[in-house]
């Protein structure tokens, strides 16, 4: 009997055995897109031959090497989707899927992000966004919610932060999505969708950070922080019939462009 597509069976020959278990904190959600992301592969029926994945530095870039039985490419910090541009353009008929944190992408790589969208390149560009720099000691990052605390803003983040969704949104991505890692079913469908879209998708993904981002903000419980994921996020759909006032402190997840 074969296994059924989406399955951890049949996702187990899309990872290097030996690298297991993986170097994420306990508790981190960014194992759960590890295997969104192989799950929505699977489901698709790709061959990962013709794939080729692309990071940079922090602990997003871990996603795809070295736990991924396939071509990846873990280049220099914020410079993911230029890399993948150089590749899908030496090789248009390459399918090339970015992954990276809201650090690598959003700050030094942020230029590199708009211009890509831009453009609608042919890429696929999955962001890992739990609000930190994690891999370095829990510093600020541009999408760090206004008042959090971190390792650099031990009073509470003073700036606003990018919604990022938006950012690509305005410079031209031709499909955009977020989820959180707790919405696992709705993120593989919209993983399936940004991997299928031709010109430039990009997802968004919510992500748990219990060691350094929970534990300074009353949410070093993994199970907390998955609640709080649950309680803050609204679809697009309840968010339409809700005044400004509610919306405050709430996050809306969907398909915003292209769904």
């Amino acid at each position: 009997m074969t296994s059924q597509r989406g399955s951890t069976a049949s996702v187990r020959r899309y990872v290097r055995s030996e690298v297991f278990p993986t170097p994420f904190c306990a508790g981190c959600g960014h194992g759960i897109l590890l295997g969104a992301i192989l799950r929505a592969i699977d489901e698709l029926g790709w061959n990962m031959e013709d794939i080729l994945f692309v990071s940079g530095i922090g602990c997003g870039g871990w996603i795809p090497s070295p736990h991924f039985a396939a071509d990846t490419l873990h280049t220099t910090h914020g410079r993911p989707v230029a890399f993948a541009t150089g590749a899908k353009l030496f090789n248009p008929k390459l399918r090339v899927v970015v992954v990276g944190g809201d650090g690598d992408l959003a700050s030094i790589g942020g230029n590199h992000l708009i211009h890509a969208a831009r453009r609608d390149i042919d890429l696929t560009v999955i962001c890992a966004n739990n609000g930190v720099y994690g891999m370095t000691g829990g510093q600020v990052t541009p999408t760090t919610p206004l008042g959090a605390r971190t390792a650099t803003t031990p009073a509470g983040n003073p700036d606003r932060p990018f919604d990022l969704c938006r950012l690509v949104e305005a410079a031209g991505a031709t499909y955009v999505a977020r989820y959180s890692v707790y919405h696992v079913r709705l993120l593989i469908r919209a993983l399936e969708r940004a991997l299928e879209h031709r010109g430039f998708a990009f997802v968004e993904v919510l992500s748990t950070c219990p060691t350094h981002y929970g534990r300074r903000n009353d949410l070093a419980d993994p199970v907390a922080m998955l609640r709080d994921l649950k309680e803050r996020c609204l679809t697009l759909r309840r968010a339409a019939k809700m005044r400004p006032e509610e919306l405050k402190g709430k996050i809306i997840v969907g398909e915003f462009v292209g769904g």
